[in-house]
């Protein structure tokens, strides 16, 4: 059978307050995401590896307190500073030109009494930031990391990985997958990835034969 073409289109990701799944890897940020007035300064930093929840917590903090939503990459010098709450992601992203710029706002926010949430593959005081005065006020932001994967969580992450692409996998494909998946959010997202085209390119459900023969034909550092 021909090969269809596999396009990597946008995919529905549900990022709700219902939609978060809290296990014991992420249970104190999600409770700290949810506790605003107990942040320290009014400064929280949320860390983990790609694919953790990190984005997902900090949609929720911003739905539920109005927090402007900045990427810490599309920060410039000039970039307007926000009258709000703020959430900056990818915060360890941050260019040499945007840390004035953050440096203003942290100080802004901090006298008009406004929350910054951060989220990061690093704690702010790691990141690599020219500008002294910056550098020590990131020093002092508290950070809560989100850890490995617990078996619960792996599963919502897998399930919901599925649920975004409206993908079905079989039950015993989703048993044989637990049984056999690197224990990292990262591994799982790049998984799905793949079983999502390979089966739009053959035309093939999500079984449990078809998933493990996609496993065997994927590089081990693919996990």
């Amino acid at each position: 059978m021909a090969r269809q073409m596999a396009f990597d289109l946008p995919t529905n990701v549900r990022l709700g307050a219902a939609d978060f799944f809290v296990s014991d890897a992420n249970t104190l940020a999600y409770v700290l995401m949810q506790t605003p007035q107990t942040w320290s300064n009014n400064n929280l930093a949320i860390i983990g590896p790609a694919g953790s929840g990190k984005t997902h917590l900090a949609r929720v903090f911003a739905a539920q307190s109005g927090a402007t939503i900045i990427n810490a990459k599309d920060v410039r010098a000039d970039t307007d500073l926000p009258n709000s709450n703020v959430v900056l992601e990818d915060g360890d992203a941050l260019r040499t030109d945007g840390e004035e710029w953050l440096f203003h706002v942290y100080n802004a926010l901090s006298r008009a009494g406004f929350f910054l949430l951060l989220t990061s593959r690093l704690p702010p005081a790691r990141w690599d930031i020219a500008l002294p005065d910056l550098a020590s006020r990131l020093s002092t932001i508290t950070s809560v990391t989100i850890d490995d994967p617990d078996d619960p969580l792996l599963t919502a992450v897998l399930l919901k990985h599925f649920a975004d692409r409206q993908l079905a996998p079989t039950p015993n494909a989703v048993a044989f997958l637990m049984k056999h998946l690197p224990r990292s959010f990262n591994a799982v997202r790049r998984i799905v990835d793949t079983l999502d085209r390979e089966a739009l390119a053959q035309s093939k459900p999500l079984t449990r034969p078809f998933v493990r023969a996609v496993l065997d034909s994927m590089p081990h550092d693919e996990g």
